[in-house]
């Protein structure tokens, strides 16, 4: 299940300057208060609410059926979900015009924040490679002490193309990462997600599905034999 973190101590998580992943050792109960930030200190600092976020979609916008895939870069779940099933769902309904696909992040905590504004900093024409990357070496980059799991994110992000200096730039923009955590908490609240992944088909809600179980949902949705 979902645990809802506080926005200003969420978004603190990346609002240290050029120390942004030097965090002190997790106190019992609150493992995301940054070293040298108070989370008051990251709601004074960070101004969100200029800060546009871009949805993430692939496939034709005018599809048929839409579907809104919720998940965190850390979920073991998501992660099988990207490796197993999006592929085939991709190569047989997204890439053949029959739905427009949206990825909107989960963040469970603050590694699943990082992870997202590691995604978005080569923009929108690279984020889903960045994404692909973050799932395939998920085991590689989610294990360790808060400053070997920064260095590692930002060994994805440069395999990807990225620069030390975009990446110092992306992870240490607080702006953003305030915006980022209201943006998802607008949107886990609308459509009521308490776990990940979670699907949202033309409107209704889906929990985790094999490829089979997916495409017979499609298949359905879109008036199609099965």
């Amino acid at each position: 299940m979902m645990t809802r973190t506080p926005l200003a101590i969420l978004a603190a998580t990346a609002v240290i300057g050029g120390g942004w992943y030097m965090l002190q050792p997790a106190a019992p109960g609150n493992d995301l208060t940054p070293f040298g930030a108070t989370a008051q200190e990251a709601d004074e600092t960070a101004e969100s609410g200029d800060v546009e976020i871009a949805e993430m979609t692939l496939g034709d916008a005018d599809a048929p059926v839409k579907v809104i895939e919720y998940a965190s870069f850390t979920c073991p779940h998501c992660g099988t979900f990207h490796d197993i099933v999006f592929p085939e769902l991709k190569e047989n309904y997204i890439d053949t015009g029959k739905v427009e696909f949206t990825y909107r992040e989960v963040y469970f905590d603050r590694y699943g924040l990082w992870a997202g504004m590691v995604a978005r900093c080569g923009g929108e024409d690279r984020y889903f490679g960045i994404a692909d990357l973050l799932y395939e070496r998920q085991r590689e980059w989610a294990r360790g002490e808060p400053a070997e799991i920064a260095a590692n994110l930002k060994t994805v992000g440069k395999t990807a193309g990225l620069t030390d200096e975009q990446l110092d730039a992306c992870l240490g923009d607080g702006a953003k990462a305030e915006a980022l955590v209201r943006n998802f908490e607008r949107n886990a609240e609308t459509h009521d997600i308490t776990s990940t992944p979670s699907f949202i088909i033309d409107g209704e809600k889906y929990s985790n599905m094999s490829y089979a179980d997916f495409s017979a949902v499609l298949d359905e949705k879109l008036g199609e034999d099965s």
